[in-house]
């Protein structure tokens, strides 16, 4: 049976694919691409398809520890890696009916979101099951397990909430780690890893104040609020061809934290600047909207490494782009030392596991020993590069303090010659801030006023950590 690629069941049976896949181990964005070219989906014919599929894709992953448990629960042999994802899909999508107070920020969010039926989500599964014929034997499954769960809905939860990894869906290990570093927080830090983002644009105000742009959006039928200096997070999330401006290069996609970084550098008119592990390119192209410099990006992907020229082209802004491992600059170096460095180290990603929630299924609790060794690697090779006087920033989008606080003290003790100075620190997800300890401890920091940088804090933002050394001169 053929399904129209309109329909829910064509988009619940992509999703699955994607989700299978995940499972199977490979990353959320690719797997999305991969169940696109099986179903035929053609990039600009099929975009709303397409987009339905990933949406739905990206609402599993969030409900995916439940919807495993659900499914666990619920079928006693099981039915195939392909049904068994079909269900964890409309599960995910059921789950989303559970009555109770909303976060104010996810009703944002959500606002302009597809939402379905109870009825419709069973209908279209079962249609989806039965449309394949490697599937179609589990119709009836898919049926009487969809509707099983809706009439047992309060005793099934309260069974399979018992078991933490379906209640928080998170890993037992990263919820140890949040224990751990978070006594206090952990509950609302793992319950806002299932938070759906804002969408926050970055404003190169060398061409249009935020002000100003805050009416552009509204002239275009779209709202926003100012949540950084530059940053403003739209009330709905829209496809980037309807942001006024975009195409110009006016504004760029860019979470109001990861804008900190390029102001921290403080960067100023011919000064050469590295920075490392820089795909996308969202930091490169904000680094040179502030001023007329030299930039170095380094991407050790070449196809990763391909996107920052592209991002580079659509705002009208050149770099040296090298494909290399930044912890292997004897590779791409040319013997030139750089005024600023930006170390956007590879981390757990746990500061934006909201925004890429399959990175949680991916992660394993052994990954995050390798990082914390790779993170001192770059490190430790880039700052002979840097010169006298010159300043590196350390980023990375985690939560986890091995990879923030612990890593800028071990730095602090191992680069020669390095003095730490104000940074933000630990920033997580949401509107939550903590300061790390700085060069003088100084609060002012966490206030906005962190050094000679002039950095404010963003009132809504993932989770990131930074830190700023300089070279004695």
């Amino acid at each position: 049976m053929r399904l129209p690629p309109d329909s829910l069941a064509f988009q619940m049976l992509g999703a699955a694919t994607a989700v299978r896949a995940v499972s199977e181990g490979t990353a959320l964005p690719q797997a999305i691409e991969d169940a696109a070219a099986q179903l035929r989906l053609d990039r600009v014919r099929d975009a709303a398809t397409r987009g339905a599929l990933q949406d739905i894709a990206y609402r599993t992953m969030r409900q995916f520890g439940t919807a495993r448990a659900l499914v666990t629960r619920l079928v006693t042999r099981p039915p195939g890696a392909q049904v068994d994802s079909l269900l964890a899909v409309a599960l995910a999508l059921l789950l989303e009916h559970a009555p109770g107070p909303r976060d104010r920020q996810d009703q944002d969010a959500d606002a302009g979101r597809p939402g379905y039926s109870t009825f419709t989500v069973v209908d279209q599964a079962v249609s989806a099951a039965a449309s394949e014929p490697k599937t179609a034997h589990a119709r009836g499954l898919v049926n009487a397990v969809l509707r099983r769960f809706l009439r047992e809905r309060k005793a099934l939860l309260a069974d399979v909430n018992r078991d933490e990894q379906a209640r928080w869906n998170l890993p037992p290990w990263w919820l140890q780690m949040l224990r751990e570093a978070y006594p206090d927080q952990w509950t609302a830090l793992a319950a806002s890893a299932n938070v759906r983002p804002p969408m926050t644009v970055r404003v190169n105000t060398a061409r249009v104040s935020v002000q100003q742009y805050r009416t552009d959006l509204a002239n275009a039928g779209l709202a926003g609020h100012v949540v950084g200096p530059q940053a403003v997070r739209l009330v709905r999330a829209v496809p980037v061809t309807q942001l006024p401006g975009f195409a110009e290069g006016v504004v760029s996609v860019q979470d109001a934290g990861a804008q900190l970084a390029a102001p921290l550098l403080e960067v100023a008119d011919g000064m050469r600047v590295l920075d490392a592990c820089a795909a996308p390119g969202g930091k490169t192209g904000h680094l040179l909207e502030l001023a007329d410099i030299d930039v170095t990006a380094v991407e050790s992907d070449p196809q990763r490494a391909t996107r920052i020229g592209e991002n580079l082209a659509r705002l009208g802004k050149q770099a040296k782009i090298v494909v290399g491992d930044a912890s292997r600059p004897a590779d791409w170096w040319d013997g030139q030392p750089f005024d600023r460095i930006l170390a956007d180290v590879p981390c757990s990603a746990s500061g934006i596991v909201r925004r890429h929630p399959d990175i949680r299924w991916l992660r394993r609790e052994t990954d995050i020993a390798k990082l914390i060794t790779e993170q001192r690697r770059i490190v430790s090779q880039l700052w002979p590069l840097l010169k006298p006087g010159g300043i590196l920033v350390y980023v990375t989008c985690s939560i986890f303090p091995t990879e923030g606080e612990e890593q800028a003290r071990w730095f602090g003790a191992q680069l020669a010659d390095a003095i730490r100075l104000q940074a933000p620190g630990q920033l997580l997800p949401g509107t939550h801030a903590m300061q790390a300890a700085g060069a003088d401890g100084d609060r002012d920091a966490l206030a906005g006023t962190s050094g000679t940088s002039g950095t404010s804090l963003p009132s809504d933002h993932d989770g990131f950590f930074y830190a700023r050394f300089q070279k004695r001169a």
